[in-house]
């Protein structure tokens, strides 16, 4: 039987206005873009690095 794979969910809570073109590439990557979205992510090594990069503009709400 296969593990369940662990999830993070993550709520974006400050504006990428004014902010780095690869800021705001990440933020899309994560699939967030306005204040207030959230999103359910694999927990990867990949997504915890674009986490990491904007960790300013995020907030991880659950984990599981």
């Amino acid at each position: 039987m296969a593990k369940a794979a662990k999830t993070i969910k993550v709520e974006q809570t400050g504006s990428a206005i004014r902010r780095h073109h690869s800021q705001r590439s990440t933020l899309i990557g994560l699939k967030l873009n306005k204040i207030g979205r959230t999103s359910e992510l694999p927990d990867t090594p990949a997504i915890r690095g674009m986490i990491e990069k904007v960790h300013h503009l995020v907030r991880i709400v659950d984990e599981k």
